[in-house]
């Protein structure tokens, strides 16, 4: 039998994980391309309009566009879901997209009020406005 040290595989298992959990989590579809230059870093503002479907049964739960104006958050800072910060900041200015969420990567098991069930894995309609940098 081979030996492997635990410290290796233990390291392997870790990997693993790793990238299981980077395909799962976010999965990002381009609706229609951004400029593929600027792309927000850590910090910025952003500017987005989304629009929020529970992947499972397709029912829409929010959208800024049905309210007339943009969202803004800060990208990256916990603000929003971990599917947010990671997802927006793969964007790049004027791109909209779908973003697969799996439900770690939302609200988990404990949902959202009346809206989203537990363990919902969600999908935005997202679309880059516009950002702005953190100040130096």
């Amino acid at each position: 039998a081979m030996h492997i040290p635990f410290g290796a595989k233990a390291g392997f298992l870790v990997l693993l994980a790793m990238v299981a959990c980077s395909y799962a989590a976010v999965t990002i579809e381009t609706q229609k391309a951004g400029d593929g230059t600027s792309f927000p870093p850590v910090g910025s503002r952003v500017k987005v309009h989304y629009t929020g479907t529970l992947a499972e049964t397709g029912r829409k739960f929010d959208s800024s566009r049905d309210r007339g104006h943009p969202f803004e958050f800060t990208l990256g800072t916990g603000e929003v879901i971990k599917c947010w910060d990671e997802g927006v900041k793969q964007m790049s200015k004027g791109q909209s997209a779908t973003l697969s969420c799996t439900a770690d990567y939302a609200y988990g098991s404990r949902g959202a009020g009346s809206i989203i069930p537990p363990n919902a894995d969600l999908k935005f309609d997202v679309e880059l406005i516009d950002f702005t940098p953190p100040k130096k």
